[in-house]
């Protein structure tokens, strides 16, 4: 055992003495180190892509926000709006029109109640008639694919 460990180490000696050996490690070295060099300013990269492309995206919807901004004053200075917020907040009328005004308590009267229930009411029941293998398969499944 010791005298093949003698062997080897001898004849490893050897080989690196050997210039063509040398220049085939130093060759595979340089190829390891371009390689890892190239791989880490591809991943940069990509990086920076990603966040350009985010940075685009945040700019865009921006923009909407400011042509909803810009259109929505613009409908504010029109005289359609302001005869419509007149109307609505001091009761006003156009000639010609006649306002009836309608208390409360009789308005209320003739309305029914309406009971508002949630999805996730909806929904619970829902789950409640489902058969016990079905609710589980779907657990299963939300635990494994959570929704985004």
């Amino acid at each position: 055992m010791f005298k093949k460990i003698k062997e080897y180490t001898i004849y490893f000696i050897k080989r690196c003495s050997d210039l063509r050996f040398l220049t085939q490690v130093g060759f595979a070295i340089i190829a390891i180190m371009v390689t890892w060099s190239t791989a880490r300013s591809i991943q940069t990269n990509y990086e920076l892509q990603r966040q350009i492309a985010e940075a685009e995206q945040k700019n865009q919807v921006q923009k909407i926000k400011n042509d909803n901004m810009r259109l929505k004053n613009q409908y504010l200075e029109t005289d359609e709006y302001l005869e419509l917020a007149a109307r609505r907040q001091f009761g006003k009328a156009t000639p010609g029109e006649t306002i009836y005004v309608i208390p409360k308590s009789v308005a209320y009267t003739y309305t029914k109640e309406f009971n508002f229930t949630s999805k996730e009411t909806f929904k619970q029941q829902a789950d409640e008639q489902k058969p016990f293998y079905q609710r589980n398969l779907e657990a299963w499944g939300r635990f494994f694919f959570p929704p985004r």
